[in-house]
């Protein structure tokens, strides 16, 4: 019977245990079971026993029930110690949860990067221009051009061509003529132009980066007003380096906005009315050129016969098959030297080294021994009585040079 009593109560600590490390509240709940269980089994145990009339029979049942009562109070204080080193237990393991937890559920922070405005844009890497086609090949219609320094937004990235939008213009153009991203704003910064705009009016450019009374003032700057940025000259903290009036000045950076200027794409309508407008503007500066050229009377110069046939002769030898203007403004640059003191006479100003071919290379002496025509002797003797259709021009050369003057025929007066 005690045998069985002991593997009874040692079968349920067993149990108990199990319980506790499956969770406190249950093994509370167990251990209270359990106590109930014992006491009940104790007093049952107690209250079927029949009284003994041997003394020695008493003492043996009380020694029993001494011996069950002590494994009973063992027992309870197994299981208190069991429920706090569960107790403890649990708190371990919530804690390597808690930190299981934070090192592997921890959501990974991500770093917002500011993206480069120049990922989607485009630059041509040309000499002059780039065509821009309707469609993705070499034989679609032609709908403008993107030229050298200009900047486009990428509308549709390809293998071949790409789809872009500058200006009023989209269409294709061919990514082997390209360049994107970093590239892309290293052109950029090398083909664009700066500026530095005030974004107020008075601001002054200094002759140095200093604010210190006494420094020379180039300029003063209106409000929207713009100065190119010098980017070849010392750069000073605080200060923007520009061009003014050819020179390098200084303007606070606290006054102006810098950045930096890109052409447009243009379309094929905007070309032909920007060619329109270029040659409306060089006849009228033509038109300009000519009022300018109004004949001017100045005073007639003594001349014998032979010096109007000589200056005759030369005005047919450079410009014998011209209009008479042109005859004319010949005649009247050599008169303009002669006043101005070039030589002493008409004769020395034609034979002077080195500035009429004709008087050194023999086709003038040729000239006069043929006879000079009419007009090249009528226009040499109006520009020796003062007449001046070249705005008191001293040199011509061939219009082809690209000298800038006044255009008479095939020559340009300077």
């Amino acid at each position: 019977m005690k045998f069985m009593q002991r593997c009874t109560i040692r079968r349920l600590i067993m149990k108990f245990k199990k319980v506790i490390e499956s969770g406190i509240i249950a093994g509370f709940a167990l251990a209270i079971t359990l106590s109930a269980a014992f006491g009940t089994n104790v007093s049952t145990k107690a209250a079927n026993q029949k009284p003994e009339t041997e003394f020695a029979e008493e003492t043996k049942e009380e020694n029993e029930v001494a011996t069950i009562e002590k494994t009973e109070n063992n027992l309870v204080a197994e299981a208190a110690e069991a429920i706090e080193t569960a107790q403890d237990s649990a708190e371990v393991e919530n804690a390597a949860v808690t930190v299981q937890q934070t090192n592997v559920e921890a959501p990974v922070q991500m770093v917002n990067e500011e993206v480069s405005p120049w990922a989607s844009k485009l630059m041509p890497n040309v000499e002059d221009y780039l065509n821009v086609r309707s469609e993705a090949s070499d034989d679609s219609e032609l709908v403008g051009k993107i030229h050298k320094g200009a900047v486009a937004d990428i509308v549709e990235r390809g293998d071949v061509w790409t789809k872009i939008s500058s200006g009023s213009v989209e269409g294709y153009v061919k990514n082997e003529f390209c360049v994107t991203g970093i590239q892309a704003e290293s052109l950029a910064n090398e083909q664009g132009t700066t500026y530095a705009t005030a974004v107020s009016g008075g601001v002054r450019v200094r002759a140095q980066a200093s604010s210190e009374d006494g420094i020379e003032i180039l300029d003063v700057m209106e409000e929207g007003g713009k100065l190119k940025v010098d980017k070849e000259a010392p750069q000073v903290e605080g200060w923007v380096a520009v061009k003014c009036n050819d020179k390098t000045g200084y303007v606070s950076q606290e006054f102006v906005n810098v950045e930096l200027e890109l052409g447009k794409a243009i379309s094929v309508e905007e070309e032909k009315a920007a060619i329109a407008a270029a040659e409306a503007e060089k006849a009228k500066k033509a038109q300009e050129e000519q009022k300018k050229a109004a004949k001017t009377q100045k005073d007639a110069v003594a001349a014998s016969y032979d010096d109007v046939t000589l200056l005759g002769a030369l005005i047919q030898c450079e410009a014998g098959s011209e209009g008479y203007e042109g005859q004319l403004a010949v005649g009247a640059v050599v008169m303009n030297r002669y006043r101005a003191g070039y030589a002493g006479s008409i004769s020395g100003v034609i034979y002077q080294r080195g500035q009429f071919s004709p008087a050194s290379s023999g086709r003038l002496e040729s000239v006069l021994s043929r006879g000079v025509s009419g007009s090249c002797l009528q226009a040499a003797q109006e520009a020796i009585n003062g007449a001046d259709n070249v705005g008191g021009a001293k040199n011509f050369k061939n219009a082809a040079s690209g000298q800038a003057g006044i255009v008479i025929g095939n020559h340009v007066f300077f």
